[in-house]
């Protein structure tokens, strides 16, 4: 039992693992050990891929660091708004809060493509473009269901006479907020601000059209450009380089915060 459990185990990591050990493999291959795998090279491995994608102009740190900015911009201004609205639909009645709760859900499954026209006419319209900060708008606006949601189940599982008893110290609403309950969820709160940053920090179609600059390109759109930058060949090496650098930043993300990420992401699943 325990040995087919640890296979079963080994297989779903290797499921995982597969796609990003493939582009770590295609990043230090030269182009033509990419074309013929199996043939004998001279020189099969190279940072050439590394050296083209760090000394393009602009430097593909600055791509970086324009995504840093989204993704943090975009994750403040979800959890300002999303934590009073979470707190707030947590001391409505049972009936209000089921109905509000499908309706977040209802807008967190809609495929946010469909807006691509709308928000595009929002960004001429209100001269939004080419401006990294404008970007945490539509993203916090797509990110706030599912923080809602996330963020409301953690209220609810508090016990109430933890604020009964702040309110009884002579607390007010923001100092309860601030001292005693945004504390105690900082398990969901570190987990919704993650996915958030991780959907700022992948997203395409809204930054690719919002941003013409080259020098404020976010990270997925740069990358983009590197793998259609010719139409005669594909620059496999260098496309697979930039995606292993784009993915270390996430990569070291999860692991600092795996810990507040899985709690918050369980958090009242067992009850007892």
């Amino acid at each position: 039992m325990i040995r087919q459990r640890n296979l079963w185990i080994t297989v779903l990591l290797l499921w995982s693992l597969a796609p990003l050990l493939w582009q770590l493999y295609t990043s230090f291959c030269t182009h033509e050990a990419l074309l013929q795998p199996l043939a004998e090279h001279n020189q099969r491995w190279t940072l050439d891929n590394y050296r083209q994608v760090l000394t393009a102009n602009p430097p593909f740190w600055r791509y970086l660091l324009n995504s840093v900015i989204v993704g943090i911009s975009s994750t403040g201004l979800t959890l300002l708004i999303a934590i009073p609205a979470a707190y707030s639909l947590s001391k409505v009645s049972q009936n209000i809060a089921r109905m509000a709760k499908i309706i977040l859900l209802g807008a967190a499954l809609f495929p946010y493509v469909l807006l691509f026209l709308a928000l595009l006419e929002l960004a001429r319209s209100f001269n939004l473009g080419n401006n990294l900060l404008a970007l945490s708008f539509p993203y916090a606006g797509l990110s706030m269901p599912l923080a809602v949601l996330l963020l409301l189940s953690a209220f609810r599982d508090l016990p109430s006479e933890l604020e009964e008893a702040a309110r009884l110290e002579g607390l007010g609403l923001w100092q309860r907020l601030r001292w005693v309950l945004i504390p105690l969820i900082g398990p969901a709160t570190a987990s919704t601000a993650i996915l958030v940053f991780l959907f700022s920090w992948n997203e395409y179609p809204i930054a690719l059209t919002w941003i013409s600059r080259a020098d404020l390109l976010t990270l997925p759109v740069a990358i983009a450009r590197i793998a259609g930058s010719s139409v005669y060949s594909i620059p496999y090496g260098a496309y697979a380089a930039a995606t292993v650098l784009g993915a270390l930043p996430l990569l070291l993300l999860v692991l600092i915060f795996q810990r507040q990420i899985v709690s918050g992401l369980t958090q009242g699943a067992i009850k007892g």
